[in-house]
């Protein structure tokens, strides 16, 4: 049986969430890694997967001028990247250097693969939508990367920003 219940306490009950880290080229030329926790595949065929990005965030511009962007599945040994990404910002922050982070070329788009990820997807925009104090961007995956040496998955464990791996099936 179900109990009515305001928002916030049943929102809560989403955890463990997934987390990506969306990586885009921003105005002064620097890839600006931010971590999410919107996300979703949205099409097998052709690729797609959508993000959700905040709209006070300094990478709402950087992906609608780039009109491209990396989608990175975190892995465990990224916690602290992971946070550092979300909770700083690249209008003065050069995020990928201060956190020391491991970096590959794309191979498809003008854009950077977190190198300890768990896999990397390359995305070409292809739509935005307005979702309140959010908007979702829409893009089709133009090359995928995987890890070649098998990782868990960083997650969301519940609020404070408390994450942990979880393994693989």
């Amino acid at each position: 049986m179900q109990k009515p219940v305001n928002y916030s306490e049943a929102i809560a009950s989403k955890y463990p969430e997934q987390i990506v880290i969306a990586i885009a080229k921003d105005a002064k030329g620097q890839y600006n890694p931010i971590t999410l926790g919107w996300t979703m595949v949205a099409s097998g065929s052709p690729p797609m997967m959508a993000i959700s990005v905040g709209k006070t965030r300094w990478s709402l511009e950087a992906i609608r001028s780039a009109r491209q962007f990396v989608i990175a599945f975190p892995s465990e040994q990224q916690a602290d990247q992971a946070l550092l990404f979300g909770t700083k910002s690249g209008r003065d922050t050069d995020k990928l250097a201060e956190a020391n982070a491991a970096t590959q070329p794309a191979q498809a788009i003008d854009g950077v693969l977190l190198a300890d990820a768990v896999a990397n997807f390359e995305c070409e925009l292809v739509g935005e939508m307005d979702a309140g104090d959010h908007v979702i961007f829409l893009g089709q995956v133009v090359q995928a990367h995987l890890n070649e040496k098998p990782r868990n998955r960083l997650y969301t464990v519940g609020t404070g920003y408390k994450m942990r791996g979880i393994p693989r099936e």
